[in-house]
């Protein structure tokens, strides 16, 4: 129980901090006059992942880079294989061929991109620099193909209209006219995005000591409990907001919003954590879960193609390849 509180509790912070930061930031950038395109583009899509950057930071701050690179590779893996098959299986996903073709290539390149970073051990500030160079360069191309609008909407894009089917006024709730919209207003949306980073910041840190206790308390190694336990959790926000676009017969922005997050975690938090707190990748992650990654990332090109439809079937098939995967890599008792 012990171990179970700081648990629950940093994720529970990580969440709720999370939701506020992204409310305070968006009004803030509304308020003075920022674009939606951009606001959904860049605080939107980035600041929805502050829970997997924060864990990631905070476990590398603390020697623990198998938390830290865990929560990057496992999230992914997760993605794809739980919250996908998760909204596959409430509502078959129709997928554009553009889409795919577009998103769908970048993420597999940038998970093998990370696997490549990998076999050299080491996640250091020059790595850093690189992913988020080509994080700026994805939200610029991003960009420039929604304001052409010819091949739908980028993931990028999509990962903030999940958030927008959580949050319906989550990107318009500011305008000239509306109640509280002078210095109050300014001042409570100020106190949402400091507040919920304060929180973000505090639950991290719960995170990352309950899920080092607990790995010490059964045993079992940071890498997997970074891998599945840490990585699960701070996904959730992605599962809900992809669970709800799928039971509102919106599948197509569940499959954006997983690839969207899958590109912002490896450029975004793998490219932060290596800046601000450069750590060793597991050896560990590098001989297999990386590469589970990438299979993941590829599967669901295949799968896209494949009558441009993710059904029942296969999201039931990749709950079982994620349940298989975990069985793979926690011990035997």
């Amino acid at each position: 129980m012990e171990t179970a509180l700081p648990l629950i509790g940093g994720l529970a912070l990580l969440i709720l901090g999370g939701e506020l930061f992204v409310r305070g930031a968006v009004q803030i950038a509304e308020r003075m006059g920022v674009s939606p395109l951009l606001i959904g583009l860049t605080l939107v899509g980035f600041g929805t992942s502050t829970p997997e950057l924060v864990t990631s930071v905070k476990a590398s701050l603390a020697g623990s880079p198998g938390i830290a690179v865990g929560n990057i590779v496992g999230s992914n893996i997760a993605n794809i294989l739980v919250i996908l098959g998760l909204a596959a299986l409430i509502t078959p996903i129709a997928v554009g061929r553009g889409a795919l073709r577009r998103d769908g290539t970048i993420g597999a390149a940038v998970a093998l991109a990370f696997a490549g970073v990998g076999i050299f051990g080491m996640l250091d500030r020059a790595v850093g620099t690189l992913f988020l160079a080509g994080l700026v360069a994805y939200i610029a191309y991003a960009w420039r193909e929604e304001s052409r609008g010819e091949f739908g909407h980028t993931a990028a894009f999509e990962k903030a209209l999940a958030f927008e089917e959580v949050h319906p006024s989550g990107l318009h709730a500011t305008n000239a006219s509306a109640p509280g919209a002078g210095w109050k207003g300014v001042a409570l949306s100020v106190g949402f995005a400091f507040g919920g980073l304060a929180l973000v910041v505090l639950g991290g840190g719960l995170l990352v000591d309950g899920a080092v206790a607990l790995a010490r308390g059964l045993g079992v190694s940071e890498t997997v409990i970074g891998l599945t336990i840490v990585a699960v959790g701070t996904s959730m926000p992605e599962l809900v907001t992809s669970v709800i676009a799928a039971m509102r017969r919106h599948a197509d922005v569940a499959l954006g919003n997983v690839l969207g997050s899958n590109i912002y975690n490896i450029l975004g938090i793998g490219g932060a954590t290596a800046l601000l707190a450069p750590t060793t990748v597991p050896e560990a992650i590098v001989a297999y879960d990386v590469w589970v990654m990438v299979g993941a990332s590829a599967l669901l090109l295949l799968l896209g193609r494949t009558g441009w439809r993710i059904g029942r079937r296969e999201g039931a098939a990749l709950l079982a390849l994620y349940v298989a995967y975990v069985w793979s890599i926690w011990p035997a008792a």
